[in-house]
């Protein structure tokens, strides 16, 4: 039997259930009572004990409107110190970097010869303006700091960063390209919102809550108070706080077990939570909540694009294996947001708090980040706790948010049920969000099936509407710049009064004449928002042809263009672009930048976006030299492939299409631009073709689109891996005129990224859409609500129609090639000259110009333009045939067919020229299997590997240089095929 005296005393026992049988027991257990009662009494007048300690010693060493800059220990800095600048979230004050002497960061790094300074953002509630604060705000306040700390040492920062500070940690050093940053040290801060939460709420639905409460604009009117956001952070570890809470009450007889952990319970209870701005919170919530740029990149810091792929300095991040605030697949993803940088890993178990704060801190963390500092200046080692994060093992998975509601449940007593019933709802209300995102694809499809010649609609029109409805919103991307949505609207509206100041009209058709850049984009905005018809010049196209075969009246130039100006006569021309600044001019060319907008009053005639469906919006060209040939885009077929391209790929606010054609190409112009501002998203345009680029920019805007033209793409498949390719952001590429040798190798190379192929006919009205990017080389059928499409039959010997004994034309068998053919409505006026009474008597088509065949699956196959069949000795040749049979030979990178004269009686050859792939070569037996499956008649009389093979701007392949040659000759650098006369195989000339 066990008596009282043998009994250890549990501080949990209820007093009043406890034996009182001896005097010194009840003298003990009124003494504790009594201590009960002080100790309470000073918690509820001063809302804590006095532990006596003092808080470490700083000077503000700056004070700015958005913060104070603190050092810490000033009349003992050591003097080789390297300063580490501490950041805290902004939901906590500074403090938590000196909660207490015991668990203090900035004494413990002081200690250990480290010369600590801290950013303090302060409460904003109580700070002037603190609530009008933006995210923005706050890294451009830590990047001042790191000046500030740099010009006063005269050494590189160790930048860190508590959770959301870890965040401003990255995106400053994002910002200054890791300019006077030695190294980043991140406690618990997450790079990806798509990993798993604190609460029973999915990623996706999160996200879909943040860019509601965004486009509500209740944040940018609200702020979280201080009590609010403790709460809130109590209520993401709800059994932690409870089992702190009544740890403490039971202890309250015993300050001397109270007082080591008093600072640290005073903080969490109380002292340490600031407000949050509304503002912060809206941009948090928009950029790397709803869009997640933290891991993609394209956030917009001060308008100027920034990606953490930019960060090229080393990186610590501290994960806590049971945080579940900063889950450590969150932390972790910062390896996929910054692949040029080398980052380290040091895992402690430990919860979100205790990795800076407490025992576990004083002891693993700061040792750790300390000896961190002094290897990265060439003193001591590397501690073994901290390793290359790729060799890091990760953790075991953990419940899901939802199961892990249930177990907090069970464990604090509640019933399970409520919560199971909860998370049921919470389930049902995300199925029913995914079912309502294709709902969010109707109005495109609706807007595309109304659409005739007297729908009002145009790209100026589309600009408006989502300049009204986001008027925030980045819709341009640049360079390093971002261009919001209100600010395109103003400079498109100031070129437009100089456009009109200069005596443009509705109706005018203006020639743009402009490399790939902001201006040209605003120009063929503002002659949209006008009325009058942006006709796009190449600059590497000819200027004399192109112009007369638009018809212009006006040209506008950049200002590196405007030395064309000689070559045309009887035209107007006018530049911008460069800024206002002054520049000497010709005295007939009239500088659109010098005009002031405020000065210009707008006459009578005018009204923004008078276009209507069927007006001419648009001339492009295709073809060059003689064969250059205008394509007429009217608004409803610019609306058509802007609609469709946004309905095909899903096009969503958030997303980022990159161009990495020019814009006055079609596939930029119909589906990049138009594509995007259908679709509510962003777009960007490339400013260099080569791989390097193409990763530098997609990392940082963002892209989840890419649009290509021809071979544009092919630099990326050729070149070596780049660190920036790794976990991309790309989703999907989509565009026009792809070969298959280079769908096959982009294939290969991101088998995780869908390849959407397009065509639309230059006359007509066909759009088909690959939308699966199966099979590859195919170009799919119609998209929803564009013309119906037919192959008709057609006599390639006369280029002509075939018409059975009714008079009627034959629709092609699977198979069987023909010419593709659009309905459109008799009535039309938009039609033009359709032909009429082609399979019944009363139908209308157009004909697309170009030869198709439908396979037995509906898919449709882009066979040759029937201008371009080639008539020889022994047939109708099809030169893209031929070309294909080259492309599927795994060692050719380029192929172009054309024909040449040959004999005294000059007739016509098909030659097909090829490139090949670095370190291969292309032998007999190839040649013979690829042609096999050729009809004789198409197979190419001559084939070459020439060094090279000229592209246009956008990236089509020319043949012309090679046809001006005539018939191949083998050369030092050139090899020649010439078929048999048997026309079976092929040997080397």
């Amino acid at each position: 039997m066990v008596t009282d005296n043998q009994r250890r005393p549990d501080p949990t026992d209820n007093l009043a259930a406890r034996p009182t049988s001896s005097p010194l027991a009840a003298l003990r257990y009124l003494r504790q009572a009594g201590a009960t009662v002080r100790n309470v009494a000073e918690v509820v007048r001063f809302g804590g004990l006095d532990t006596g300690e003092q808080a470490s010693p700083y000077e503000v060493a700056a004070e700015q409107v958005n913060y104070r800059l603190r050092r810490y220990f000033p009349s003992d800095a050591p003097p080789d110190g390297r300063p580490v600048l501490l950041i805290p979230p902004l939901m906590l004050t500074a403090e938590v970097w000196d909660v207490s002497p015991a668990t203090s960061a900035v004494g413990r790094l002081h200690r250990d010869g480290i010369d600590p300074w801290v950013v303090d953002f302060g409460d904003p509630s109580r700070e002037p303006g603190g609530l009008e604060r933006t995210l923005t705000d706050h890294v451009l306040a830590v990047s001042d700091a790191v000046d500030r700390v740099y010009a006063a040492t005269g050494r590189d920062v160790v930048l860190a960063g508590y959770s959301q500070g870890g965040m401003f940690a990255y995106q400053t050093t994002a910002l200054r390209r890791g300019k006077h940053i030695d190294s980043l040290v991140t406690f618990g801060s997450p790079a990806d919102s798509t990993a798993p939460l604190p609460i029973p709420v999915s990623p996706e639905m999160l996200a879909r809550l943040a860019t509601g409460l965004v486009e509500s604009g209740v944040l940018r009117r609200i702020a979280l108070p201080s009590w609010a956001v403790r709460l809130g952070f109590n209520l993401l570890s709800p059994v932690k706080t409870m089992q702190g809470r009544v740890q403490f009450l039971l202890t309250l007889h015993d300050r001397e077990a109270l007082l080591p952990r008093e600072r640290q319970r005073r903080f969490l209870e109380s002292e340490g939570f600031t407000a949050y701005a509304g503002p912060a919170m809206a941009e948090l919530l928009e950029q790397f909540v709803a869009h997640n740029r933290m891991l993609e990149g394209g956030f917009v810091i001060d308008d100027r694009l920034v990606t953490l792929a930019d960060i090229e300095v080393p990186v610590l991040s501290v994960v806590g294996t049971t945080d579940n605030i900063g889950h450590p697949d969150a932390v972790r993803a910062i390896r996929r947001a910054a692949p040029r940088a080398d980052v380290y890993e040091l895992a402690l178990p430990v919860g979100h708090f205790g990795m800076v704060v407490g025992s576990r801190a004083s002891r693993d963390t700061w040792p750790a980040v300390a000896a961190w500092v002094h290897w990265r200046d060439g003193h001591g080692e590397l501690p073994a706790n901290i390793g290359p994060a790729e060799l890091v093992e990760a953790t075991s998975p953990r419940p899901g948010a939802a199961a892990a509601a249930v177990g907090q449940a069970v464990e604090l007593g509640i019933d399970a049920t409520r919560i199971a019933l909860s998370a049921t709802r919470r389930a049902v209300r995300v199925a029913t969000g995914v079912v309502t995102d294709a709902p969010a694809l109707l109005p495109r499809l609706s807007r595309m099936s109304h659409l005739d010649s007297s729908t009002r609609i145009s790209l100026g029109l589309m600009l408006d509407e989502q300049a009204e409805r986001s008027p925030r919103e980045v819709l341009f991307l640049f360079g390093d710049r971002g261009y919001r949505q209100q600010d395109v609207k103003y400079r498109v509206d100031s070129v437009v009064k100089g456009l009109i100041s200069a005596g443009v009209r509705h109706g005018d058709r203006v020639g743009v004449l402009m490399s790939t850049r902001p201006s040209a984009f605003t120009m063929v905005a503002a002659l949209s928002r006008i009325g009058a018809t942006a006709v796009l010049l190449r600059p590497d196209g000819e200027l004399r042809r192109e112009a007369a075969l638009g018809q212009v009246s006006w040209v506008v130039s950049d200002p590196e263009q405007v030395d064309a100006v000689d070559e045309l006569s009887g035209v107007r021309w006018a530049v911008l672009g460069g800024g206002p600044d002054w520049r000497q001019l010709r005295p007939d060319v009239i500088d659109l930048e010098r005009i002031d907008p405020a000065t210009v009053e707008l006459p009578g005639w005018y009204r923004p976006n008078p276009q209507r469906a069927g007006d001419l919006a648009f001339v492009l060209f295709v073809g060059e030299g003689a064969t250059t040939r205008a394509m007429r885009i009217t608004n409803r077929r610019w609306a058509m492939s802007a609609l469709g391209t946004a309905t095909a790929a899903a096009l969503r606010p958030g997303d980022t299409v990159y161009s990495v054609a020019p814009y006055y190409h079609s596939s930029a112009l119909l589906m990049s631009v138009g594509g995007a501002i259908a679709g509510g998203a962003r777009f960007a345009v490339a400013s260099a073709t080569d791989a390097d680029t193409f990763w530098a920019e997609v990392r940082r805007y963002g892209a989840t689109h890419v649009s290509y033209t021809w071979t544009s793409l092919r630099a990326i498949t050729l070149a070596p891996p780049n660190p920036n390719e790794r976990h991309h952001p790309i989703r999907m590429f989509l565009g026009s005129g792809m070969p298959s040798n280079l769908w096959r190798r982009l294939v290969e190379r991101f088998p995780h990224t869908r390849v959407l192929e397009f065509y639309a006919s230059a006359e007509g009205a066909a759009i088909l859409a690959n939308l699966t990017g199966n099979p590859i080389g195919s170009l799919g059928r119609p998209l929803p609500d564009t013309p119906e499409v037919r192959v008709a039959a057609f006599d390639q010997e006369v280029l002509g129609l075939e018409l059975g004994p009714d008079g009627l034309v034959r629709e092609c068998a699977p198979g069987e090639v023909g010419l593709l053919l659009a309905r459109v409505e008799p009535t039309d006026p938009l039609a033009g000259n359709p032909l009429r009474g082609v399979f019944e008597p009363d139908d209308a088509w157009q004909s697309t110009g170009d030869l198709f065949r439908r396979d037995e699956h509906g898919q449709l196959w882009l066979v040759e333009q029937a201008s371009a069949l080639v008539r020889t000795p022994h047939g109708v040749a099809v030169p893209a045939a031929a070309r294909r049979a080259m492309e599927a030979i795994p060692a050719v990178d380029l192929a172009v067919a054309y024909a040449v004269p040959e004999g005294a009686d000059e007739h016509q050859v098909l030659v097909v020229a090829v490139t090949l792939r670095p370190g291969t070569e292309l032998t007999d037996s190839e040649l013979n299997r690829a042609c096999d499956g050729l009809l004789p008649a198409h197979r190419p009389s001559y084939v070459q590997v020439v060094p090279s093979i000229a592209v246009t701007t956008w990236c089509r392949p020319l043949w012309t240089a090679l046809r001006k040659a005539g018939v191949p000759k083998p050369g030092k650098s050139r090899t020649v095929w010439h078929l048999d006369a048997d026309r079976q195989h092929y040997h080397q000339v």
